[in-house]
C-alpha cells in the first residue's frame, strides 16, 4: 500500500522505514541482478575481455545519467521538506525545474561523449585490447543515457512523493527488459557487445515509458507550464543539495579511472576484469542497505521540514540497526560462497583463482558501512549541503583514492584490494563522529525546536 505524502509524518517510524525500504530494496535488487547477468551473459558469451570492456563504460555512463540522479536527489530534498511545510507550490516549482535542468544537462554530456569518445574510454582505463570491445558498447549505450537520467531523477520524485512501489517498478522493468534483450541480441542473434549495448539502451527507454505515464496519471505533483520556467532560486537549492550526489559519482570516477589505470599497470586486463566482477558484486550484495538508505530519505527529510525531530532521530537509529544487520549477514554470505560466486561470472582460470581472496577482502569491513552511509543521507535529507557533500566524499575522495595511489607501490594488486576495509573504517569513524553530534545538538529537542 502506497504511502501519502502527510504519513510520512504520523504513521509509525518503523511501519514508514519498512514501506519505503522493502520496495526499495527490491527495486535496487533487480537493477543489481540487471548489471549482475548482463556480466556473467559478456562474460561467458563473449569473454572476460568484454567484462574489462563493460567495467570501464558503466562509470562514463552512470557519471553522466548521475545528472539526473543528483538533480532528483537534491530536489526531492526540497519537495519532502516542501510537502512536510504544506508548501505544495514549491514542490511543484522544484519538480518541473528538475525535468528541465536533467533533459538539458544530460543531452549536453552525450554530445560531448560522442565527440570525444576514444578520448573519454582512454581516460577511464580502456587500454590495450579493452579498447575495441569498449568502443563497441559505448556508442550505443550513449544514446540511451538521457532516458536513465530522467529515470534516476523520476525514481526520487516518486519515493518522495510517498509511492516507493512505483519506484520499485520503475527498476524492476528495465532489468527484466535488459535481461530479456541481452538473451536475443547476444545469445541468438550473436551481436556481440554492440547487443549487449543495444538491450541496455532499450531498457532504459522502457523505464522512461513507465516513469512518464505515472506523473501523467498517479502522480500528486501535477504540473503546469509555468513551473518548467527556471528560478534561480530554486535552481541554486537544487543543484547546491544535487551536488552532493553528483560530486560523490564524480569522485567514484575519478576513482575509476585511477583503479583501472593501477590494476591495469599491476596485473593488466585480467585485474580489471576481476575487479569488474567485485564492483556488480558491491552493488548486488549492498541492494538491501542501500534500499534502507533510499527508503530512510523521504522519511527524514519530511520529519525534518515538519520539525518533528524525535522522529528524525528515530529514524536513524532504527535505519543504522537495520543496515548493520544485513550488511552483517551479507559480509558471512561472501566469507563463505565467494568461490562459486565467481565461477558463475568466467571460465577464466586465473580469475576464479584470484578474484575469491580478493572479494573478501574488498567485504571485509561491510558490517559497518550502514553508520557512513545513513550519516550521509541525514545531512542530505536535513538540505545541509556543505556537510553532505563532505561526509558523502570520505570514503572515496578523502581516504580510498590516496589509499590506492599508495598502497598499489608497497603491495601491488593486494593493497589494492586492502585499500577498500581500510577507507570503509575511516570514513565510518569520521561520519559516526559528526552524526552523533547532530543527533545530541538538534535532534534530542522536541518538536517546536525549543
Amino acid at each position: 500500500m502506497a504511502v501519502s505524502s502527510t504519513e510520512l509524518g504520523t504513521l509509525p517510524i518503523k511501519e514508514l522505514l519498512i514501506k519505503q525500504s522493502v520496495p526499495a530494496s527490491i527495486g535496487i535488487l533487480f537493477m543489481s541482478v540487471n548489471i549482475l547477468i548482463d556480466t556473467i551473459f559478456v562474460g561467458q558469451w563473449i569473454g572476460s575481455l568484454a567484462i574489462a570492456a563493460v567495467s570501464v563504460v558503466l562509470p562514463i555512463t552512470f557519471l553522466i545519467s548521475s545528472l539526473g540522479m543528483a538533480l532528483g536527489i537534491g530536489g526531492s530534498s526540497i519537495i519532502s521538506r516542501a510537502l512536510g511545510a504544506e508548501n505544495r507550490e514549491k514542490a511543484l516549482q522544484t519538480f518541473g525545474n528538475q525535468i528541465v535542468l536533467t533533459l538539458g544537462l544530460a543531452i549536453l554530456a552525450v554530445l560531448i561523449g560522442l565527440l570525444y569518445s576514444e578520448e573519454v574510454l582512454l581516460l577511464f582505463g580502456a587500454n590495450g585490447e579493452i579498447m575495441q570491445p569498449a568502443m563497441d558498447f559505448f556508442i550505443p549505450v550513449l544514446y540511451g543515457v538521457p532516458f536513465l537520467a530522467l529515470c534516476m531523477m523520476g525514481n526520487t520524485v516518486i519515493r518522495a512523493e510517498g509511492k516507493p512501489k512505483f519506484a520499485m517498478i520503475a527498476m524492476i522493468i528495465p532489468a527484466f527488459g535488459n535481461i530479456i534483450l541481452d538473451v536475443i541480441f547476444i545469445k541468438f542473434l550473436n551481436l556481440g557487445m554492440f547487443g549487449a549495448a543495444l538491450a541496455t539502451s532499450l531498457s532504459y527507454f522502457m523505464c522512461f515509458v513507465f516513469i512518464f505515464w505515472f506523473f501523467i496519471f498517479k502522480s500528486e505533483l501535477r504540473l503546469q507550464m509555468h513551473h518548467y520556467v527556471l528560478q534561480i532560486k530554486i535552481v541554486s537549492e537544487i543543484t547546491s543539495l544535487g551536488f552532493v550526489t553528483f560530486a560523490r559519482q564524480g569522485v567514484v570516477a575519478i576513482l575509476s579511472i585511477i583503479l583501472n589505470h593501477t590494476l591495469y599497470i599491476h596485473g593488466g586486463e585480467i585485474s580489471v576484469a576481476i575487479y569488474g566482477i567485485i564492483s556488480r558484486m558491491l552493488m548486488f550484495a549492498l541492494f538491501p542497505i542501500l534500499g534502507v538508505t533510499q527508503g530512510f530519505l523521504p522519511v527524514a527529510g519530511y520529519n525534518y521540514g515538519a520539525k518533528n525531530y524525535l522522529r528524525v532521530n528515530e529514524t536513524i537509529s532504527k535505519s543504522i540497526k537495520w543496515a548493520a544487520g544485513l550488511a552483517t549477514v551479507i559480509f558471512i554470505l561472501i566469507l563463505v560462497l565467494a568461490e562459486p560466486i565467481v565461477a558463475i561470472f568466467s571460465k577464466d582460470a586465473t580469475i576464479i583463482k584470484e578474484t575469491p581472496s580478493a572479494l573478501r577482502l574488498v567485504f571485509a569491513a561491510s558490517p559497518i558501512i550502514a553508520i557512513q552511509l545513513i550519516g550521509a543521507a541525514y545531512f542530505q535529507a536535513a538540505g545541509k549541503a556543505i556537510p553532505a557533500l563532505l561526509l558523502t566524499l570520505t570514503k572515496q575522495g578523502f581516504f580510498l583514492i590516496p589509499l590506492i595511489l599508495v598502497l598499489p607501490n608497497y603491495y601491488g594488486i593486494f593493497g589494492v584490494w586492502i585499500a577498500f576495509p581500510i577507507a570503509d573504517i575511516l570514513s565510518t569513524l569520521v561520519t559516526g563522529f559528526f552524526l552523533k553530534r547532530e543527533m545530541n545538538r538538534k535532534l534530542t529537542y522536541v518538536q517546536d525546536g525549543i
